[in-house]
């Protein structure tokens, strides 16, 4: 019975419209918080370095993707490269004797300029066509890396992050890099959060919907269409500099190709278009449920419960894995942020009849 709205009367404007209204949910958000704040002391060193970690960061991938594709309603299939010069150019500016706190701003920034040239593409097409301009930003960032020796050292190179503080704290332990990466992902969310309720966010939602409807209401599409493109390619940037200093520690033109891309585009579409807890359950799904499965299939294989060849045993995850990306699409096309919506929602009014949505 704790999760009800019998009960709360709003007197003021700000208690109405503050970002968690129910009692219930700043509850959540409070245990969420303190759960990653707790997370090195919870967990082993091994889960909170390949599993939790990456899973933040990637939340915060999916987070600046949904600005641009969920709010700005702006298709973007190379983001993988805005993440990449985000990682090349933290690495080359701290290499310079840059501190790492303004190398992150540097990165966003060139992250931001070019991911809005290529993005004013979005000022004269949209679709398909839009699609395949990030493409090219994709393919383009692609083969600059690896045949500039200067960025990346060549293509088969490897470039080691430098040693580093932030704001005086060295990043040479496992924890203090963690902490690093929850900042940024809780920052990115409460951005995230209040822009939707800002004059700009519903100015991007209005050019979502219907871009020529936006301008016949005096919402400057140009240059709103490009501010979604320049923020989301900040943030994006800052991510993928975050990406290599806490998680990888190196970059190598691989790890930011066009299938990285495309797990960011099913993380937003899986989580659900515009959700905000969509984005942190699209980055878990596509994250860790092929782990979880590849693990299930040898642990039922080793067991005697499976038993196929080694060849459809690698690839059974990956089907498993593609069903459940259909299905999610089939029976709830706004993905696992309307599953918990709809499951919140019942708890709202439950056990009366018309709980039943």
């Amino acid at each position: 019975m704790f999760y009800r709205l019998s009960g709360i009367h709003h007197t003021r404007y700000e208690t109405a419209r503050r970002l968690w209204p129910i009692p219930a949910d700043r509850r959540q958000v409070w245990f969420l918080l303190l759960l990653g704040l707790a997370a090195p002391f919870v967990f082993s060193n091994f889960y909170l370095t390949s599993y939790i970690m990456p899973w933040l960061i990637l939340s915060a991938a999916a987070l600046s993707l949904t600005l641009l594709m969920g709010i700005a309603g702006q298709l973007h299939f190379g983001f993988a490269s805005v993440m990449a010069i985000g990682a090349y150019t933290s690495i080359h500016l701290t290499r310079a004797g840059v501190p790492l706190e303004f190398a992150l701003l540097g990165a966003g920034l060139a992250s931001a300029l070019i991911g809005s040239v290529f993005g004013a593409a979005a000022l004269r097409v949209k679709g398909l066509y839009l699609v395949m301009a990030t493409l090219a930003m994709q393919y383009l960032v692609d083969w600059t890396i690896i045949n500039v020796p200067a960025i990346s050292g060549g293509a088969q190179a490897t470039l080691q992050t430098p040693a580093s503080t932030f704001f005086f704290i060295s990043l040479k332990t496992d924890m203090a890099r963690y902490y690093l990466a929850l900042l940024w992902v809780v920052f990115v969310t409460l951005l995230i959060l209040n822009i939707k309720r800002t004059s700009i966010g519903r100015a991007l939602v209005a050019v979502r919907d219907k871009d020529y409807a936006a301008a016949v209401i005096g919402v400057n599409v140009v240059r709103y269409k490009l501010v979604a493109f320049f923020t989301s390619s900040f943030l994006g940037g800052v991510t993928g500099a975050i990406l290599a200093f806490c998680y990888y520690q190196a970059v190598t033109p691989e790890q930011f190709n066009f299938n990285i891309s495309v797990q960011l585009v099913a993380m937003v579409l899986v989580g659900g278009l515009g959700s905000v807890l969509g984005a942190y359950l699209g980055a878990g799904f596509v994250l860790l449920v092929p782990i979880l499965l590849t693990n299930g299939v040898i642990l039922l294989s080793g067991m005697g419960w499976l038993d196929v060849s080694t060849n459809l045993l690698a690839h059974i995850p990956l089907m498993i894995y593609g069903a459940l990306i259909i299905g999610f699409l089939l029976f709830e096309p706004l993905g696992l942020g309307k599953i918990y919506d709809n499951f919140r929602n019942y708890l709202l009014v439950w056990p009366f009849r018309h709980s039943k949505l």
